[in-house]
């Protein structure tokens, strides 16, 4: 195989919870009183830690906070988004990442995921994933979020393979910029495969199976 190991971001890549971020910030900035949280400021949060996402509703509320208002403020928002995932369930995994998971594990590839999200293994469970990944990093595990390559340099030293030897596949231009920082070969998918310096271009999840062959 060309690659020994595919590490892959989790929220957007293995399964969508994007519209569960839109609505758990819309609620947290209503709260706070910014009424024209839009998609188009969600897309900006695409890929970054949650306390960077929280920065970026924050600049649009006319009064400062805190550092101890804005980790309770993001830990309001994580309880709302959490209690969106709880919804969640097998059904929500499709089956062509599904099946392509088990074809790439069928062929040898170690497995990861690199996430920024502190809620990676809770969602990961809900889709009967729990334990099917041979190395899991989130957000508990790094001190700095995408574009900082950390969380795939981590991952990478965890499936004991150097960053040449490894994909990456992201969603968002940061987890992009963090690949290539790493070292990393990226495959991009969505907006992410229309980042400058993507490795692979994919159409589809599915379009890994030619690639890493």
């Amino acid at each position: 195989m060309k690659f020994k190991a595919i590490i892959f971001d989790l929220d957007g890549v293995i399964c969508a919870t994007d519209e569960y971020h839109y609505r758990a910030w819309k609620q947290l900035a209503a709260f706070i009183g910014v009424s024209d949280f839009t998609r188009a400021d969600s897309d900006l949060q695409r890929g970054i830690s949650r306390m960077d996402s929280l920065e970026v509703i924050l600049r649009k509320c006319k009064r400062t906070f805190s550092d101890e208002e804005k980790f309770a403020l993001a830990e309001q928002k994580n309880q709302i988004y959490r209690s969106m995932l709880a919804t969640m369930s097998e059904r929500d995994l499709s089956k062509s990442v599904s099946s392509t998971l088990c074809v790439l594990r069928g062929r040898g590839a170690k497995l990861a995921i690199g996430s920024s999200s502190k809620n990676a293994k809770y969602i990961l469970e809900r889709l009967g994933l729990g334990a099917f990944f041979d190395a899991v990093v989130d957000g508990n595990m790094i001190s700095r979020g995408k574009p900082d390559p950390e969380v795939f340099l981590k991952a990478a030293e965890l499936l004991g393979l150097p960053p040449r030897e490894c994909l990456v596949v992201e969603d968002a231009a940061a987890g992009i910029r963090a690949a290539l920082a790493g070292g990393f070969q990226a495959a991009g998918l969505g907006e992410g495969a229309k980042c400058e310096g993507t490795t692979y271009r994919l159409s589809s999840f599915a379009d890994l199976l030619a690639i890493v062959n």
